[in-house]
């Protein structure tokens, strides 16, 4: 257990389309559950991303870690395939049928920082539009 944590949240945005539509149910029940997420060819947000660290700042730099560092983890791990794409058609978790909905891409984005921040990683928040985010703290918290 810390002593004294102090949690450090990096925000970033990012740009992509994603289309909200089960196989496991009838066109008329995704239409129902969806509505217009349903379009047939997606539709977009402007995401916002929160990443927050937890951790003692080291005595000799004062910080947790070095900002630059989280930046490029969420660049090279999760930007580079999100970032500017059709959610749905171009990231990996979700071509296999995992919905591309708010809780599931904070807890992809979650599974894909956590082995390169597993002391410090927190929380995984990802804000859709300005009235619907998800928060995830992981199964380890």
């Amino acid at each position: 257990m810390l002593k004294h944590p102090v949690f450090l949240t990096l925000r970033r945005t990012f740009c992509a389309a994603h289309r909200l539509y089960s196989d496991a149910l009838s066109p008329e029940d995704n239409q129902k559950i969806f509505n217009k997420c349903a379009h047939p060819h997606g539709h977009g947000h402007n995401y916002v991303v929160h990443v927050s660290l937890r951790g003692e700042p080291d005595p000799t730099t004062g910080m947790i870690m070095n900002v630059s560092i989280l930046k490029e983890l969420l660049e090279t791990h999760v930007f580079s395939d999100f970032d500017h794409r059709h959610l749905n058609i171009d990231v990996h978790e979700f071509q296999a049928g995992l919905l591309p909905t708010v809780e599931n891409i904070a807890i992809v984005i979650w599974n894909r920082l956590y082995p390169h921040l597993p002391e410090y990683l927190y929380a995984i928040k990802v804000e859709e539009t300005e009235s619907i985010s998800a928060l995830y703290y992981g199964p380890e918290s």
